[in-house]
């Protein structure tokens, strides 16, 4: 009877498992919802900025503009992002193996996520930052991180910046992904840092030509000068970089934890019924014994 007890406790114990993690899943499920609808409501400005960098950078002399200066050093400061809690697969596994490929001497990160520090701190990198990391992303938070790396960029502290993230690519597959954002050498794709769905958004039809007025001598025609329109567009795109991938991250920690949580809900519902069959075979067998028993005594009475 002590063997029957203790199934039917494992049995009880597992059915209440399962119901957290069915409860984690349906909430993650919502959370994954809004994220992604978060990063894809900023998807027209994206693109819009997009043609503005890439037709401003490639237009002008690089010497212009510090944030477009390539150095012939290898000091890179690297934003991580990764999550505070766990129960979401192998979301930071994967993006923590690649920080971990990174070379550490000549690598600084900045991050953002908990699980990014701890593992950090324990294979002692070099941290230049740690920020908090929100549930819904604002936009003046991800413009403090990126004023301090550009900062960092700025001051000579760091010859490149970039960012490793794990990039949602549909709802069962996040890959982990290493973008370069300073220096500047031409525009990202922001509706690749996201999501693949909603393949219907409408397609923002200003573009950003800036034409020369002498094609012989190469003279361009700026509404301020160049180096003003560089001053505020360059550090705009860098702070809407960082908080789209801010929002493409929540995105698929979300995603993964939502599909972690219905393998686990899968496979509890799955042990309970290897449980409850070995249950019933226990209880089959002692019914069966003590119908012997009473044969028995029955026979040795008679």
């Amino acid at each position: 009877m002590a063997n029957l007890r203790d199934i039917r406790r494992r049995i009880k114990s597992v059915k209440n498992t399962a119901q957290i993690t069915k409860a984690m899943q349906m909430v993650a499920a919502s959370k994954m919802r809004r994220a992604q609808q978060a990063a894809l409501n900023g998807r027209p400005y994206a693109q819009l900025i997009n043609r503005v960098i890439s037709s401003v950078s490639n237009a002008i002399d690089p010497a212009l503009h510090p944030l477009l200066e390539h150095r012939e050093g290898n000091k890179e400061l690297v934003i991580l992002l990764t999550t505070d809690k766990g129960l979401c697969g192998a979301l930071n596994t994967n993006v923590l193996r690649e920080a971990a490929a990174l070379p550490v001497d000549s690598t600084q990160f900045v991050s953002i996520g908990r699980k990014g520090t701890q593992f950090l701190a324990r294979t002692r990198r070099k941290i230049a930052a740690e920020f908090p990391l929100s549930e819904q992303p604002a936009f003046a938070q991800s413009k403090q991180i990126s004023k301090f790396c550009i900062d960092k960029f700025l001051s000579g502290e760091c010859d490149k910046l970039s960012i490793l993230y794990p990039r949602f690519v549909n709802t069962l597959t996040q890959t982990p992904t290493h973008l370069a954002i300073l220096p500047i050498t031409g525009f990202t794709d922001f509706s690749q840092l996201h999501v693949n769905a909603l393949q219907n958004v409408v397609e923002v039809g200003i573009t950003a030509d800036y034409q020369p007025v002498d094609p012989i001598e190469g003279i361009l025609e700026f509404e301020p000068s160049p180096k003003a329109v560089l001053d505020a567009i360059i550090p705009a795109y860098i702070h809407y970089f960082i908080h789209q991938t801010q929002l493409a991250a929540r995105a698929s920690e979300q995603s993964a934890r939502m599909v972690a949580m219905k393998s686990a809900t899968d496979n509890a519902k799955s042990l309970v019924k290897d449980l409850t069959l070995e249950y019933n075979k226990a209880r089959q067998a002692s019914i069966t014994n003590e119908i012997l028993e009473i044969a028995t005594a029955q026979l040795a009475l008679g």
